[in-house]
C-alpha cells in the first residue's frame, strides 16, 4: 500500500494513525514534495474509478485563481484537469491510498481506510 499525504492534513494524520494502530505495511508519499506526474494521476484515477474533478479540492486558493469551478466536467476537459492537478498538487484530495490489488480509495473516513487495508 501507498498513501499520498500532506502532513499538515488532519485526515491524513488520522489515516496514518489507523494504519499504524492496525499494523498495516505501507509507504508514505508526500505528494506536495514528490509531485505525481500526469500519468500517475491518470493511473490513480483509474484505480479510484473517478474523474479528475472528483478528486479536486475546489476550495483551495489556487483553484479559485484558476477558476476550476467553471471548467467543464466532461471527457474533453479531462486532460486540462489532470494537468492542473499535476502542476498544483495542493488541489489533489487527500489522503489517497493505493492497494496491492490495483484499487485505490480516498481515505477521508475510517471506513475508507479500513477498506484499503482489507484490499492489501
Amino acid at each position: 500500500m501507498e498513501i499520498w499525504i500532506n502532513p499538515a492534513c488532519s485526515k491524513c494524520r488520522s489515516a496514518i494513525d489507523l494504519l499504524d494502530a492496525e499494523g498495516a505495511e505501507y509507504t508514505v508519499r508526500r505528494y506536495l514534495e514528490d509531485v505525481p506526474t500526469e500519468d500517475e494521476i491518470r493511473d490513480v484515477l483509474e484505480r479510484l474509478g473517478l474523474e479528475p474533478w472528483d478528486i479536486t479540492r475546489t476550495g483551495e486558493a489556487v483553484a479559485k485563481e484558476l477558476g476550476v469551478k467553471d471548467w467543464a466536467r466532461e471527457a474533453g476537459s479531462r486532460d486540462k484537469w489532470i494537468e492542473a492537478l499535476s502542476q498544483h498538487p495542493k488541489l489533489i484530495q487527500r489522503p489517497i491510498i493505493t492497494s496491492e490489488d490495483g484499487s485505490a480509495v480516498v481515505g477521508r473516513t475510517e471506513e475508507a481506510v479500513r477498506d484499503a487495508m482489507a484490499r492489501g
